[in-house]
């Protein structure tokens, strides 16, 4: 059977929404991961459950709280993937900045624990992942990741 021109967009349509989709349910687990490391700072972290580990209770709460925030951002963008792709290069920029200073205090300062390496691995797939499915995604451009898409509204 020969192949249609209508069925050839349906392929190239199921191939473009595919990596788009794998992009969102990346950026959904994404949230996934930060919900746990909210509720490992706000519950167990800050109470000094983990002594290695153990910061102000203040301190804890900020940054669960945010790891929180983060969470629901990624769990609702990633409803509307194509729509908030700037939230996408956000996470990356903050996922990179995160795994630099950790590996730099880890390598750096003698006593800083190393309990946190294992999170540097996480977060650095995560970016990896973001990336590659921006890359081979036909719907998205690199550069939607990090400079807001403007739709021209005046003709």
């Amino acid at each position: 059977m020969k192949e249609t021109d209508n069925t050839r967009s349906q392929d190239a349509t199921m191939s473009k929404s595919k990596a788009l989709k794998a992009l969102a349910i990346t950026f959904f687990s994404s949230g996934i991961w930060d919900t746990i490391a909210g509720i490992l700072f706000i519950f167990f972290i800050g109470r000094s459950i983990v002594p290695e580990l153990s910061i102000h209770p203040y301190y804890a709460i900020v940054l669960g709280s945010f790891f929180l925030c983060f969470a629901y951002l990624q769990f609702l963008s990633s409803f509307n993937i194509k729509r908030y792709l700037l939230n996408v290069g956000c996470l990356i920029f903050g996922r990179i900045f995160y795994v630099v200073v950790l590996l730099a205090f880890m390598i750096c300062l003698p006593n800083f624990p190393g309990a946190f390496w294992f999170t540097a691995i996480i977060d650095s797939v995560f970016v990896i992942l973001y990336v590659v499915f921006a890359l081979i995604s036909d719907e998205v451009r690199f550069r939607d990741l990090f400079v807001p898409m403007i739709e021209e509204t005046m003709k």
